[in-house]
């Protein structure tokens, strides 16, 4: 056994035990959402598909339950504090709530591409807003370092324990909506959601596969996964904002999808649209394109998984009403 191997066992271990004991805490203050079976989707692809409904979340992501956990979990001499992050949106927003509901000053980092709705969302829960030049990679790193210089808390989106560990809820939950379950389709940005769930399914479902999705243009952790180091990708336009930008450098989530994951699927931009599209049509819901991408990629290879019963993770609903309209028209 190797020194990586071992340190990421421990890793799990340590995470596993966080995820439990943030599932016992963080109620009624984070939803028990919906595992909702799609009679659409799995007659389309002769599965069982069922749609997890992180959409239907506190600030319309999976996102807050990994704030509201850190937050929960810092001194109080932190809280008095006050804490930064970083954010391409969704994180913001959860923060942001998370924040208020704590009585704790917020402010938080975006890079310069953040959605316009996203900012306003993040103001009006009463967080300071900071824009950064370039990409969310730069926004991470600059909230970083005013974190350091301002000695106050930083929340991660995805680079911390506690925030996996409150992200790794999902999978508790899924598994105790659909014991069963066959495989999870989750799509990745910087890796939080999809190690929280595996983390989880590892132990208490071991023979589920957990499927990573990723749009084409925007897929900085697949890359990084098969050059086998972290490295900067080219980004491209995508509707799943939500999850572009690239990674951390040394984040833990590296070494944790390089464990968790079953397997790997690339979308392109119209199997997003058309996914989106899908769900609003189908199911009468709104979805942003992160969300888009796990189900384009159970889509994508569900006929390959003939009567299997598959989770798609439905991360997020805040997407830009022009953008949604374009998308969907």
């Amino acid at each position: 056994m190797t020194q990586t191997t071992r340190g990421t066992d421990a890793l799990l271990e340590t995470l596993y035990a966080g995820i439990i004991e943030a599932h016992a805490t963080i109620r009624p203050a984070v939803a028990v959402t919906p595992l909702a079976y799609s009679e659409r989707f799995s007659a389309a692809t002769g599965c069982q598909v069922y749609l997890k409904c992180e959409h239907q979340q506190h600030t319309g992501s999976f996102k807050y339950r990994g704030a509201y956990n850190k937050l929960r979990l810092l001194s109080r001499e932190d809280r008095a504090r006050g804490v930064v992050a970083a954010t391409s949106g969704n994180h913001g927003q959860a923060v942001a709530l998370a924040a208020r509901l704590a009585q704790v000053s917020a402010t938080v980092y975006t890079s310069a591409g953040t959605s316009p709705y996203k900012l306003e969302a993040m103001r009006a829960l009463g967080a300071t807003v900071v824009t950064v030049p370039g990409e969310s990679l730069e926004a991470e790193l600059e909230a970083v370092r005013q974190a350091a210089l301002q000695g106050r808390p930083y929340i991660s989106p995805y680079n911390d324990m506690d925030v996996i560990a409150g992200q790794g809820t999902v999978g508790v939950e899924i598994h105790e909506q659909q014991p069963q379950v066959d495989a999870v389709f989750a799509a990745i940005g910087g890796g939080g959601l999809v190690s929280g769930i595996g983390t989880v399914l590892s132990r208490l479902n071991p023979n589920a596969q957990i499927i990573g999705c990723w749009p084409e243009q925007s897929a900085a952790m697949y890359h990084s996964l098969k050059a086998g180091h972290i490295y900067p990708v080219p980004q491209g336009d995508t509707l799943a904002s939500g999850s572009a930008g690239n990674i951390y450098p040394g984040a833990i989530t590296f070494d944790l999808c390089q464990r968790l994951l079953s397997r790997s699927v690339l979308v392109t931009e119209e199997e997003i649209r058309w996914a989106m599209k899908a769900v609003a049509v189908d199911e009468h819901w709104i979805i942003e394109g992160a969300a888009g991408v796990s189900l384009a990629g159970a889509l994508k290879v569900a006929r390959t998984m003939p009567g299997k019963r598959l989770v798609v993770v439905l991360c997020g609903r805040n997407v830009d009403w022009p953008v949604f309209l374009k998308a969907v028209s």
